[in-house]
């Protein structure tokens, strides 16, 4: 399984953090691994959204997510199941979160993806998105709180 995990103090409160990443088409502003957003529905605290998604720079199939909030505390994202995602599931399986603590100045946040690529590819894809997966997420972790802090100021 490839993990990649990221950790970043935020200048909000969780449910300010959470609320941005709920809202994927603005998310997808600083994500560019979802870039673009095909279409989202939502109800509640709950999100599904299409994407067509750049893993490393290169292009994967349209992409169909689910996401589950826990206000003030989390995201879960999966897969939707078939039948979306058929060609994405012959190659590998994911998940993701965003975890939010309250801290002293902020939100902490443990951004996370899991890829569990099926055999044989498992032996080719993990070594060679390891690092490259890694810097994409920084930087989205990176470009995330530079946003927020952005909308901070001009509030």
């Amino acid at each position: 399984m490839l993990t990649v995990e990221v950790t970043e103090t935020f200048p909000c409160t969780p449910d300010e953090l959470l609320d941005f990443v709920m809202d994927v088409e603005r998310y997808a502003l600083v994500d560019r691994k979802l870039h673009p957003v095909l279409w989202t529905r939502r109800e509640g605290d709950r999100l599904e959204f299409a994407f067509r998604p750049r893993l490393v720079g290169l292009p994967a199939p349209k992409t169909v997510a689910r996401a589950r909030l826990t206000p003030g505390r989390r995201i879960d994202i999966e897969l939707a199941p078939p039948p979306a995602n058929r060609l994405t599931k012959l190659a590998s399986d994911f998940d993701a979160s965003f975890v939010c603590t309250p801290v002293e100045g902020g939100t902490r946040l443990v951004r996370t993806l899991n890829f569990r690529f099926r055999p044989p590819l498992r032996w080719l894809a993990e070594p060679l998105m390891r690092r490259p997966l890694t810097a994409d997420v920084r930087e989205e972790v990176r470009l995330a709180k530079e946003y927020i802090q952005r909308q901070k100021r001009s509030a």
